[in-house]
């Protein structure tokens, strides 16, 4: 079973890293082609701009959860240094705790600002979900501002505009990443959660030093005993 989890959540890692790998490429060659543009033939890519942002907010979003993967948000850990390995312990899962909160409210967020862009209800609720608004206004025929839209996505006019074809890509596409990036912050912070909980981790944002000292650790407790008794 553990095997299986961890085959799932690796092919997740693959996924996230190669589509944050193809953003930063996607970027640097759309602004490069825009520049080359301008400045070799006097014209302009006029959605590259825009492009360029969608895909920014995207490497950002899920860089969010990607950095929480790899203990790379910036953190004070002076206080949690000079604690004792139990409090250390109870504190990261009070830190923990308060972060999955936190994911859980904006994933509820997120999901009600795409929906009606999908022509999907949004929860009813302030805080907590309580249930569907089903009286909530579609938005599905919101477009961007000057990316066209591909062959590839005309499926959406049939599935969520009624039919009536899209000039522009619909903000359903590029705002897709919301609901995506905090449902991946979720799955983060719970598998941070657990590492907390197993004692592999005693906090969330581990410095260079303390990560060579849990390796040492390691190190000692499963390997090999040298030298004989005195």
């Amino acid at each position: 079973m553990a095997g299986h989890a961890t085959g799932k959540t690796g092919m997740i890692d693959q996924i996230e890293e190669t589509i944050i790998a193809l953003l930063l490429g996607l970027m640097t060659l759309l602004t490069f082609a825009n520049v080359v543009a301008r400045f070799a033939f006097n014209s302009n890519i006029l959605w590259a701009l825009e492009l360029t942002v969608f895909m920014f907010a995207w490497l950002v979003l899920l860089g969010a959860s990607y950095a929480v993967k790899k203990h790379s948000h910036l953190g004070v850990d002076a206080i949690v240094n000079i604690l004792a390995p139990r409090a250390r312990r109870v504190l990261a899962l009070i830190t923990v705790g308060a972060c999955l909160v936190f994911s859980l409210l904006m994933l509820k967020g997120a999901y009600d600002y795409w929906a009606v862009f999908a022509d999907l209800p949004p929860t009813s609720g302030r805080w907590f979900p309580t249930g569907l608004d089903m009286k909530a206004r579609s938005q599905s025929f919101y477009e961007v501002q000057d990316v066209p839209m591909i062959g590839i996505l005309r499926f959406l006019e049939g599935l969520i505009n009624y039919g009536e074809a899209y000039e522009k890509l619909p903000k359903v596409v590029p705002y897709l990443v919301m609901p995506v990036s905090m449902l991946l912050l979720v799955l983060r912070f719970g598998q941070a959660a657990v590492a907390v909980w197993k004692g592999d981790v005693d906090r969330l944002v581990a410095s260079h030093e303390v990560e060579d000292e849990l390796e040492e650790a390691r190190a000692r407790a499963t390997g090999p005993v040298c030298g004989g008794e005195n």
